[in-house]
């Protein structure tokens, strides 16, 4: 799976003119199942987007997870956006190729197991709507912005 997470103070997303997920500071995420990727992914992504240590600490050193904000007074909260872009290969020449991104069914189904996971373990998470064509607002904190992969796992032969 690819994502793509910014540090934000607020960030919402839209459709047809109207809010279909919106939360205060925490992380917006864009995200891409890929061919092969499995749940096994969507957890370790999960998992790892749960501990980053991204936000800031008192000292002002990036020491504090999004889990780490909740209950301290601020909101830690989560937008996940579905993303197939995010497989674009662009090396054969200037129209992108997305033959490496999920089926449009598989990616659905892991990106719903990513959002019922991350509603499982965290107290705040919006999404995005699948395949729909979305408007992205948010206010970039710091900015910080990090681009995660998780590969599939290899069977040693």
């Amino acid at each position: 799976m690819i994502a793509v997470l910014q540090r934000v103070r607020q960030a919402r997303v839209e459709v047809a003119n109207q809010v279909v997920g919106a939360i205060g500071a925490g992380l917006m995420v864009l995200v891409c199942a890929e061919r092969g990727d499995t749940e096994a992914e969507a957890d370790k992504l999960l998992a790892k987007l749960l501990k980053l240590r991204i936000f800031s600490d008192e000292a002002g050193k990036m020491n504090k997870s999004v889990q780490d904000l909740d209950g301290q007074g601020t909101c830690g909260g989560l937008l996940l956006v579905s993303q197939f872009t995010l497989a674009a290969d662009t090396t054969g020449g200037n129209r992108p190729s997305f033959t490496q991104a999920a089926a449009p069914d598989e990616g659905r189904r892991l990106y719903d197991y990513l959002v019922s996971r991350a509603r499982a373990l965290h107290p705040d998470v919006a999404t995005g709507q699948f395949a729909a064509d979305m408007q992205v607002h948010l206010v970039n904190d710091g900015p910080v912005t990090i681009p995660l992969r998780i590969a599939p796992a290899t069977v040693a032969g």
